[in-house]
């Protein structure tokens, strides 16, 4: 009898395992191929927007679908390019571009260097990647706006120490309420930036590297020493503003942020200035990075004694 119940209770966990697995999978499958779906949609979006960026191009790069998502319903894209097991990696890097949806370079040349970490990305950092952090500012309608879905900012969204106090006050008093420098309702109000301070907390970068258009330089905010050239652009700090990445990760969190500003919103650097400008950075990661994490090392240990 005791064998029998026995083999009778193993049959039946054993069909509840099947069948569990049988309703799961296909689940499991729907969701992934949804996934896809979003980030081949979003490919067909950027490739159909953007001259220097091909749909094909685009998807060679197998993008990773965050299931995390903007206003209009477009995926947050990374991709991660993570250190090789054979060698300890000198820093985690993240690397963004596409804040404001109508630099259309600072979304082009990040495809340009993705394919630079395709082929010789070495383990020597650890890098996550995003192309586009504002899809829907870039894809919208007819004609591109700095602006996410909601018209807010992304770059004057950011929850700096001085964004209750200044954002809105800096809007209405400096701009002029100006629409394309909206900083939101309150400060982190918009997906863009929330998924964003998240995969910080999550990545832990050691340095942010986020590229803009038009200004022609190198800004820099945070610690230690600010890299003096990236090709033909050359260091001019601008200053923070509240709600800016610079403001809420260089000074708040003293994260190193580089700022590259390349020349045109609209046009793109010739290949051997986007070759060089990629050397130059890789370069001064690779000097100051171990600084860098060596002062953060240093100011985790002081904290640690004087609590």
């Amino acid at each position: 009898m005791q064998l029998a119940s026995f083999f009778s209770r193993s049959f039946v966990f054993l069909f509840s395992f099947i069948l569990l697995a049988f309703i799961l999978l296909p689940v499991a499958a729907i969701a992934n191929s949804k996934s896809s779906d979003a980030i081949s949609s979003l490919c067909k979006e950027i490739g159909s927007k953007l001259g220097s960026v091909s749909i094909s191009n685009c998807e060679r790069q197998h993008l990773i679908n965050s299931q995390q998502y903007t206003t209009k319903g477009r995926p947050f894209a990374y991709k991660i390019y993570p250190p090789l097991p054979s060698r300890q990696p000198l820093g985690r890097v993240l690397l963004m571009g596409g804040i404001h949806g109508d630099e259309y370079s600072a979304v082009s040349i990040m495809f340009k260097w993705l394919d630079k970490l395709n082929q010789y990305h070495s383990g020597l950092f650890h890098w996550q990647v995003i192309p586009l952090l504002n899809p829907d500012g870039l894809l919208h309608f007819q004609r591109a706006q700095r602006q996410n879905g909601n018209g807010v900012d992304i770059n004057r969204n950011f929850p700096s120490k001085d964004w209750d106090d200044l954002a809105l006050k800096y809007w209405i008093e400096k701009t002029y309420k100006n629409p394309r420098r909206y900083p939101g309702p309150e400060a982190n109000s918009e997906f863009e930036t929330q998924w964003f301070t998240d995969t910080i907390n999550k990545f832990k970068p050691d340095v942010i590297i986020a590229v803009h258009a038009p200004h022609r330089l190198v800004d820099y905010d945070g610690p230690l020493n600010a890299p003096h050239k990236l090709g033909k652009l050359r260091l001019r700090q601008l200053g923070t503003y509240p709600g800016s990445l610079g403001n809420y990760a260089g000074v708040d969190l003293g994260l190193p942020v580089v700022t590259v500003e390349l020349a045109a919103a609209g046009v793109m650097p010739s290949d051997a200035e986007i070759s060089a400008m990629w050397i130059d950075l890789v370069r001064w990661l690779s000097r100051e990075t171990p600084k860098i994490r060596a002062e953060k090392a240093a100011r985790l240990k002081a904290k640690l004694e004087t609590n």
